[in-house]
């Protein structure tokens, strides 16, 4: 008996372990991260860019910080990224810099960020709109209370994230047909009484070329990102844009 008993409970033992290895996976690990950040210092830039960044080494991913968007003109740097996330709100960008930018998207390499610092930026820019799928034009009220729903909960972006409220910068934005809606905001019309019961996306998907883009509006300050679902919506976004495999 004990001589078919011990096999057993090895058996057990090597499978546990082997479970365990696979939960403790890291989809981002070797992944090169470039983030790049700057323009209005009110969305606190660096800040966003420590906190992800930190985030992403805990994920063993590869990381490069730049707060100058000339970064996108290096060839070493440019050839090797998996993931650019950038925070960079409103400011401006040369033109070979953007054309560098969206080359590396459509080629391949993903494109992942929030709020200003990735729907509003570089205004005058309408192939970098065309790329990320959207544009700010306003937040009613400024910060006021509003709801997020969610609306593809099948989405690996979204799955098991339930409706959730917040005080803050609610975004009425326009928006790219061709974009994959996972999450919207209905606005009340208190503020501006034209637009009562509009729905606005907030988090999408996109493709450029063959890179993956994703955007959440969410996260005008660090307080955002302490919220739960803001947070959780943001490090899974920036996981499907890398093209990693979601757990």
């Amino acid at each position: 008996m004990k001589i078919l008993f011990q096999p057993i409970i090895v058996s057990i033992f090597l499978f546990t372990i082997l479970l365990n290895a696979q939960n403790d996976t890291f989809p981002l690990e070797n992944k090169n991260v470039l983030i790049v950040y700057g323009g209005w210092e009110g969305h606190q830039p660096e800040v966003f860019a420590t906190k992800i960044a930190s985030w992403l080494k805990g994920q063993k991913a590869i990381v490069t910080i730049s707060d100058s968007t000339q970064i996108y003109l290096d060839k070493t740097v440019m050839s090797k990224v998996d993931l650019i996330i950038q925070h960079i709100t409103m400011s401006k960008i040369q033109a070979n810099e953007s054309k560098a930018l969206e080359n590396a998207i459509s080629r391949g390499v993903g494109l992942a960020g929030c709020h200003g610092g990735l729907g509003d930026t570089f205004r005058e820019n309408t192939e970098y709109q065309y790329m990320v799928g959207g544009q700010f034009v306003k937040h009613p009220g400024g910060q006021v209370d509003y709801t997020v729903k969610i609306i593809a909960q099948e989405n690996p972006i979204l799955k098991g994230v339930n409706d959730f409220s917040l005080h803050s910068e609610q975004y009425y934005m326009h928006v790219d047909p061709a974009i994959n809606i996972l999450a919207t905001t209905r606005f009340s019309g208190d503020h501006d009484s034209w637009i009562e019961g509009v729905e606005v996306p907030v988090v999408w998907t996109k493709s450029f070329g063959k890179g993956r883009v994703f955007y959440s509006s969410l996260g005008h300050n660090k307080e955002d990102f302490e919220i739960p679902e803001v947070w959780e919506i943001m490090v899974r976004g920036v996981t499907w844009a890398a093209g990693s495999k979601m757990n």
